[in-house]
């Protein structure tokens, strides 16, 4: 009989615990599980449209190694920039086509491109690349100021040297040595001591010493 009365007690304790706050424990479940539901239907569609996007990419890398027209290259590329603005493979595809007319010295494209890459990729490599890249198209064209805005870019650690190097580059072609001696000093003593890169950022530091 004691027993029989304890297990009631425990039901009625759990039915008033249900009523009092059971339902939203279940409510917050629901929303949990929609929200993991939510959240890998997310992940499948960007893996799927990061696929998509890496296709477009190869087309646009065989075009070019066939020799196809520019304005074919040009519609893969804007097609590609329309459908995944914020892809890996459309900052791939936009960096390469600003190299491309950085060689034909069609500058104001190739500033334009990287621009695009700048305003829709926030990868912290691509970043560094496409501002340090904008920065010698601005150099070419001689628009110093806007160059060295370019290399204002905030960066990771890792990529500064590069961003700094560039600016002594600037400085250097305005005739301002001082200045460019200062970059070219800070970006080898933030470059690693086995750094590539370091053997030619010495000899630009001591030609202007």
């Amino acid at each position: 009989m004691a027993a029989h009365l304890e297990e009631q007690q425990e039901l009625d304790n759990f039915k008033y615990f249900w009523k009092k706050t059971g339902r939203w424990i279940f409510a917050l479940l629901i929303l949990a599980a929609l929200g993991y539901l939510g959240y890998t239907v997310y992940q499948n569609r960007t893996a799927s449209q990061n696929q998509e996007a890496a296709a477009i990419l190869a087309e646009i890398v065989e075009k070019a190694q066939n020799k196809a027209s520019q304005n074919e290259i040009n519609a893969e590329l804007t097609k590609l920039q329309q459908s995944y603005p914020h892809s890996i493979s459309a900052a791939q595809a936009t960096l390469m086509a600003a190299a491309t007319e950085f060689d034909a010295q069609r500058y104001d494209v190739a500033e334009g491109h990287l621009k695009w890459v700048l305003s829709n990729q926030k990868d912290s490599l691509i970043q560094a690349l496409a501002a340090q890249r904008l920065g010698v198209v601005l150099l070419q064209q001689k628009k110093y100021d806007a160059a060295l805005a370019a290399l204002d870019t905030p960066v990771e650690a890792d990529f500064a040297p590069l961003l700094m190097e560039t600016k002594g580059d600037v400085y250097a072609a305005q005739g301002k040595n001082q200045d460019a001696v200062k970059s070219y000093a800070r970006a080898l003593e933030q470059l690693p001591p086995n750094a590539v890169a370091r053997e030619l950022l010495q000899m630009k530091l001591d030609s202007l010493k």
